[in-house]
């Protein structure tokens, strides 16, 4: 159920997507919904965001784990990002950005949930930047998070992957060698 409901929030929203659909394409029974999440929709979507953040960001501390150069970690997470994109015809953008977008204004449980995930992808990012010794990794995260988040968005309305490629060429001269510490 939770699987499910993550990908419908992603590809749709979270007022797009009703509970009866979350059961219809998850296969389940009506009562499971109510049993397993006794806070309706919103602990639904809350506990999809965490598990669709979670996987994104196992995805991304592969990816870093397979190259200590941060721009050939960003060359490669943008390419899975692009992938992703057109793998699913560009309807699953960002497992986050749709519902917070959506949702999270009216829902301090999603915001929270919401928050949560871009602090850990940002952390993660910040981590390897500062193992890299790139200066100010704390804020470049947050920089590259955002730009990415903006240009899977592009990419979507688009229906093209450029905005992606542009983002990282441009990105790529903030992680050039001469920002890094001596």
């Amino acid at each position: 159920m939770i699987r499910t409901a993550a990908g419908l929030f992603r590809a749709q929203g979270y007022h797009a997507t009703g509970l009866n659909q979350v059961l219809a394409e998850g296969g389940l029974p009506k009562g499971s919904l109510y049993f397993h999440f006794p806070g309706g929709k919103e602990q639904l979507a809350v506990e999809a965001l965490h598990r669709a953040g979670e996987e994104l960001c196992a995805a991304i501390t592969g990816v870093l784990e397979s190259t200590a150069d941060p721009a050939a970690a960003l060359d490669r997470v943008l390419a899975l990002l692009g992938e992703h994109l057109v793998a699913t015809d560009f309807r699953e953008g960002c497992p986050v950005a749709t519902v917070a977008l959506d949702a999270a204004a009216q829902s301090e449980p999603i915001r929270l949930a919401c928050t949560g995930v871009y602090d850990s992808w940002e952390g993660l990012v910040a981590q390897h930047l500062r193992a890299a010794g790139v200066h100010g990794a704390d804020g470049l995260a947050t920089v590259l998070v955002a730009a990415v988040e903006g240009a899977i968005l592009l990419a979507r309305t688009r229906r093209d992957v450029t905005p992606l490629q542009t983002v990282g060429t441009h990105l790529r001269a903030l992680l050039a060698p001469e920002r890094r510490s001596a």
